[in-house]
């Protein structure tokens, strides 16, 4: 007998902030790597592109580590 997989959650919602949890993280992984690629910063450049942190460690690094001008 063959189970069918069960959802217990609506799978219209999952999937929408399951989007939204994936733009969020390319936008701030893309904003952060493109910054530690201007500033020459390559130990950040390989922590930002390797740890997946849902955009935590890019935001950290240019609002609180980034050498020069701050922010985006």
């Amino acid at each position: 007998m063959l189970m069918t997989s069960y959802i217990p959650w609506n799978t219209s919602g999952f999937m929408t902030f399951f989007i939204v949890l994936v733009l969020w993280d390319v936008i701030w992984k893309g904003l952060g790597l493109w910054k530690a690629a201007r500033n020459g910063e390559k130990y950040w450049f390989i922590a930002i592109l390797v740890i997946n942190s849902l955009g935590i460690l890019p935001i950290l690094y240019i609002y609180l580590f980034q050498k020069g001008k701050k922010g985006i």
